[in-house]
């Protein structure tokens, strides 16, 4: 996956930083960090543990509106996962330059966001529709854009590097 330089930032990320300007700040890009046994198992729970604590539900249902990009108290949707996980990696000392908030395309054509981790062995996916962490590479997604790792609230766009999979045809 690379950067292919910059693009808008999703509406419900420019209310976020409205609310949350601290949050939405340049930021110190280092390498990637370090993965180790410590970190891997910190990622491992700190995904597992909002996956299991947030009810998937949409902003519609919650709020009334069409989006809202929020800290989930019991039920949200994937952008609440996402930031609740990222609030809780950088509270257990990871870098907020290496957890970025990532807009994914669904095999079904829907948009998604997931939480990057980028780390020295590859960029790792924590994701609200599943339990297992995944490099980017073995996910189903068409990466699309994300944070900057240099400022939270700029956006970069990717390019994955995979072909769009066309609709293919039974032959008889």
């Amino acid at each position: 996956m690379s950067v292919a330089g910059p693009t808008n930032q999703p509406i419900g990320h420019y209310e976020f930083c409205k609310q949350h300007a601290d949050e939405c700040t340049a930021m110190e890009a280092d390498r990637p960090m370090v993965l180790t046994e410590k970190s891997w198992k910190q990622i491992l729970e700190i995904n597992y543990s909002v996956n299991s604590a947030v009810e998937p539900m949409t902003d519609q249902e919650i709020y009334g509106v069409e989006e809202r990009w929020s800290y989930p108290g019991s039920a949200g949707d994937c952008e609440d996962y996402v930031l609740l996980k990222r609030k809780r990696l950088i509270e257990a000392g990871f870098s907020a330059s290496d957890l970025l908030i990532t807009v994914v395309l669904q095999p079904n054509g829907e948009g998604h966001a997931v939480l990057t981790v980028r780390t020295d062995r590859g960029d790792l996916v924590l994701d609200n529709m599943r339990d297992k962490v995944l490099l980017w590479s073995e996910t189903e997604y068409r990466f699309l854009k994300r944070q900057s790792e240099r400022h939270a609230g700029r956006w970069v766009k990717l390019e994955d590097g995979r072909a769009t999979v066309a609709v293919g045809s039974v032959n008889k």
